[in-house]
């Protein structure tokens, strides 16, 4: 116990004084400013704590472009405490909410949007779900689903009634959390259904979305608060010259579990639709869900993008991979939080 102990404290050491030596560079993972009722993936940051962040890390690094980085990389220029601010997805809030902020600390961003959100009423699917399961409504007791040629059935009992205050109760719940501490059955149906649903295609998720709403007598059009950018504010988010705008494919699919064509068709027709709304070349690129195989890199490589950020935990280094950049996700920290984790790296 002593002895595992020591060698715990060692390998701490020894980590804190490998990255003062050889800190490198990060590159941070955003998708929402934005403050909502549920947040089971964690993806919300609040605009207080978004703004603690930005101060803190004027005090820490250099925050860069994406492309800055990438071509100082490329140019073997000196890269360590930079930091690079990235949203994915392409949600409306990332205008209204996080560009003001970031004009504000002058720290630069990529937004890395799905095209297929753009100008859309509905919501992200899994947001969808959310809407439909996770709110304050009272469904039916039985859920009876058609998935992949097998039948499923689900019974809420005493979920059927939900109310505010067991809303405002589960706020904190989170998908990543074990089975056992799911809160309600209405919160185990969410993590079921997800985890059905993620592979199929974006026709036959659609077709199931439509008739889980029937079943909750849902209204058909999403919440504003969890819309997607207009082709009005993609042009507003990127003027002024502080936000890149990347690509994030069409619908946001599990890449690697795609065929080659459809995987192309996915990253060249979202970067087609960017370049038509902005008006000049997309470069930047990142992976829905971090999903890729050594072809779907290929792919985005001979598209014509210049740089790839993916999922994958750690700091970019000189020997780093242009189209397999690491990145590390930020949850909704308060200033303090986010300094003393900051402080691992630099």
């Amino acid at each position: 116990m002593i002895l595992g102990r020591l060698n715990n404290k060692v390998q701490h050491t020894v980590g804190q004084l490998k990255n003062k030596i050889s800190p490198g560079a990060l590159i941070l993972m955003y998708h929402r400013v934005a403050e909502v009722n549920s947040d089971p993936w964690s993806l919300c940051v609040t605009p207080k704590h978004f703004t603690e962040h930005l101060e803190i890390l004027r005090q820490y690094g250099y925050p860069l472009h994406l492309q800055q980085l990438t071509k100082r990389l490329g140019d073997r220029q000196y890269i360590n405490r930079s930091i690079v601010v990235t949203f994915d997805d392409g949600y409306a809030d990332n205008f209204y909410h996080a560009k003001p902020l970031l004009e504000k600390y002058d720290i630069p961003a990529t937004v890395f949007v799905t095209t297929g959100g753009i100008d859309q009423k509905c919501e992200f699917w899994w947001d969808e779900l959310d809407r439909l399961l996770l709110q304050p409504v009272t469904l039916p007791d039985l859920l009876q689903l058609d998935i992949n040629g097998r039948s499923y059935q689900w019974e809420l009992g005493e979920a059927t009634h939900y109310s505010e205050a067991d809303r405002q109760r589960d706020r904190h719940w989170r998908i990543s959390r074990k089975l056992r501490e799911c809160p309600t059955l209405r919160h185990t149906l969410y993590r079921s259904l997800y985890q059905l649903l993620q592979f199929l295609s974006v026709n036959e998720r659609s077709k199931l979305l439509d008739e889980l709403a029937i079943w909750a007598n849902a209204e058909p059009v999403g919440r504003s608060t969890h819309r997607s950018l207009s082709n009005e504010e993609i042009l507003a988010l990127e003027s002024g010259g502080l936000i890149e705008i990347g690509g994030h494919t069409i619908t946001h699919p599990f890449l690697s579990k795609l065929p080659i064509v459809s995987q192309r068709d996915e990253i060249q027709q979202s970067k087609n639709h960017l370049e038509e709304i902005l008006g000049h070349l997309i470069t930047s690129f990142s992976y829905p869900n971090g999903s890729y195989t050594t072809e779907t890199t290929s792919i985005v490589k001979e598209a014509g993008f210049t740089c790839a950020c993916s999922s994958i935990v750690g700091k970019v280094q000189q020997h780093s991979n242009f189209f397999l950049l690491p990145r590390f996700v930020v949850e909704d920290w308060d200033g303090e939080t986010f300094a003393h984790w900051l402080s691992r790296f630099f």
